[in-house]
């Protein structure tokens, strides 16, 4: 791990004493990350081993856990999996592994966010951040054009009839709708909806906006709400209702 003196600008604004729990053996590399957590304004608890995180996190009851692999007793993995049985609290796995199979072994496993060693700790912090904001959308019911999306309870209505989202697909418009007439490209849009380690295709983009279209719009021949941008990507075109 990269160890630096704390910076005063690492601040998030939406901690709101925010409760994170760090699953670490490294003593060293335990204490650096919840220095700069709780600098940043985060309540931090810390365990050990595999077994006292469980009991940690069904104790403390934490908004985050930054969770190492390789933790003594049980596996950060076999945590991360317990975990997910029981719970839907964001998970960031922490370890030396590098190679693709590894990373996706932690996401299959329920991670959010995975981040290998070594690592900045301002870098966690910003992570950290991002993570519990895609956790906790602020809760607002966006009326644009007919369409009313209520991002608290993730629901979606045209005309006042409920429409049946996917996840991606109601991730993908909560950004557009929040902010219409914007021109997103499709890897902005992708990053901003699913995190910067997204690795969307275009086309995977593409076949979310068309199902969209599919389900929201009047004529798809002529799309009015999500919109194409060509040479860019989308934009929601609706105007407020």
């Amino acid at each position: 791990m990269k160890e630096s003196t704390p910076a005063a600008g690492v601040r998030p604004t939406d901690t709101v004493r925010s409760r994170i729990l760090v699953a670490d053996d490294n003593t060293r590399t335990q204490e650096a990350i919840a220095l700069y957590l709780r600098h940043a304004g985060y309540e931090v608890d810390v365990a050990a081993t595999g077994p006292e995180a469980l009991a940690r996190a069904a104790d403390v009851n934490p908004d985050l856990i930054v969770l190492d692999v390789m933790l003594p007793g049980l596996s950060g993995l076999d945590v991360c999996r317990a975990l997910r049985e029981r719970t839907d609290v964001p998970i960031i796995m922490v370890t030396a592994r590098t190679s693709e199979d590894d990373k996706l072994e932690g996401l299959e496993c329920g991670a959010d966010d995975y981040v290998t060693k070594p690592f900045s700790p301002r870098e966690l912090v910003a992570r950290v951040s991002t993570v519990l904001r895609r956790a906790r959308p602020v809760p607002r019911v966006i009326n644009l054009a007919g369409v009313t999306i209520d991002c608290t309870a993730r629901e979606v209505r045209r005309d006042g009839c409920i429409v049946a989202m996917t996840r991606a697909e109601f991730r993908l418009l909560e950004v557009l709708a929040s902010s219409p007439g914007r021109a997103w490209s499709r890897a902005a849009l992708a990053e901003r909806a699913f995190g910067q380690d997204y690795d969307a295709l275009d086309r995977t983009i593409d076949a979310h906006i068309m199902n969209l279209r599919r389900k929201l719009e009047r004529d798809r021949s002529k799309p009015a709400l999500i919109q194409t941008v060509f040479g860019v990507g989308y934009r929601f075109g609706g105007e407020h209702a």
